[in-house]
């Protein structure tokens, strides 16, 4: 009797672990569906993305120049400076705000407010605005001017109109192609001179410029820059092991220099020989249980503490770059969902400090979860 009665409680706990565990994996499935349906882009979404760097692109004030002046003539309000990217709060900003727009548009044709950023487009990125801009830059004293995040984002905004195939696109492409044309033999005769790479988590990073140039030199075909990005990125990078990712993040990054690193190298080896670099540079990664906290956001008012926001969306698009040469580490795209999923609800909180720019890293990350 009281062996059944032990049968009886050993079936009852069976039964039990058996339907926990049914019950655990059948909630695991839901939540990796809800993940991947969050996360692609939705026209809603991209209607609440796009709706960020229309609602500045054209807004002068409050305005940060950084530039250095040799003489009075060069005092001036934003928009007599840069007339085609004076909103936005800052240069680099107003550029990529473009090129969310641009891409937006590429990917949803019945996008609201369309025919507005249309006009706004062909507004900023009229010949005259872009002659000013060129100018600007070839002023004494301003060859280091946006060097080289704003560089980057410019050849960027010039793939995204290549590629999109309007009769509006064309317009402003040939009319943004001098700015473009000088940032393409600023970046070539720069790299050369560069002898170490620089590896900080904010806008002068060399590995997530590097990215973004490469992604033009390639589409576009300007092989000439392509060359010096290779010769770059093997130069800096190739002996690199033992990242120190326990050191980020920073109190003010915005990019990963850890991943922007391992995001650029990827490109230009085999996924034989990036793996064995991989596993070396940063080999805890490579297990399957690795877990990597977002960056923590404690003050999104401050304008520098919200840029851990943009680390977020920086480290996701990077690992699901790094998954994508090497699918076996296909780990690495739950923690680049985590870290978007944590910043993206954030980016619309009416505090100017990051609705300025982080539309545009919120719009890149998803670009890559798409892809």
């Amino acid at each position: 009797m009281f062996l059944k009665k032990i049968n009886i409680l050993v079936f009852i706990l069976i039964t039990f672990c058996l339907f926990s565990c049914k019950e655990a994996n059948s909630s695991n499935k839901t939540d990796v569906s809800v993940t991947e349906l969050s996360l692609k882009l939705t026209l809603s979404e991209a209607n609440r993305l796009a709706s960020l760097p229309l609602e500045c692109m054209q807004v002068e004030f409050p305005n940060k120049l950084n530039q250095s002046m040799n003489d009075s003539t060069h005092l001036g309000t934003p928009k007599q400076l840069h007339p085609a990217f004076y909103g936005c709060y800052d240069w680099h900003s107003a550029v990529h705000g473009h090129w969310s727009l641009v891409s937006l548009l590429k990917q949803f044709p019945s996008l609201e407010n369309y025919k507005e950023i249309q006009e706004k487009l062909k507004a900023n990125i009229s010949q005259e605005n872009i002659e000013a801009e060129l100018a600007y830059f070839k002023r004494k004293g301003n060859a280091t001017y946006e060097r080289t995040y704003g560089w980057a984002w410019v050849l960027k905004l010039a793939e995204e109109l290549h590629t999109w195939d309007t009769p509006l696109a064309r317009e402003l492409e040939t009319n943004l192609q001098p700015l473009t044309d000088y940032v393409v033999q600023a970046y070539t005769a720069f790299l050369p001179k560069l002898n170490y790479p620089i590896r900080v988590g904010e806008h002068s990073n060399t590995a997530f410029a590097l990215s973004l140039a490469l992604d033009y030199a390639e589409v576009i075909g300007e092989e000439e820059l392509k060359i010096a990005i290779e010769s770059t990125v093997k130069r800096f990078y190739i002996n690199d092991a033992g990242c120190p990712l326990s050191w980020e993040p920073s109190g003010f990054d915005f990019l990963s220099p850890c991943l922007e690193e391992a995001n650029i190298v990827r490109r230009f080896m085999s996924p034989t020989d990036f793996k064995k670099w991989f596993d070396a540079f940063l080999p805890q990664l490579t297990d399957v249980t690795f877990n990597l906290e977002p960056g923590k956001v404690s003050d999104r008012t401050d304008g520098k503490m919200v840029h851990l926001d943009g680390l977020n969306f920086s480290r996701a698009w990077c690992l699901y770059g790094i998954s994508k040469s090497l699918p076996e580490y296909k780990h690495l795209n739950l923690i680049a969902n985590k870290h978007i999923q944590y910043s993206l609800p954030n980016i619309v909180d009416g505090n100017y400090s990051g609705t300025h720019w982080l539309g545009t890293f919120a719009l890149y990350s998803l670009n890559k979860y798409k892809n």
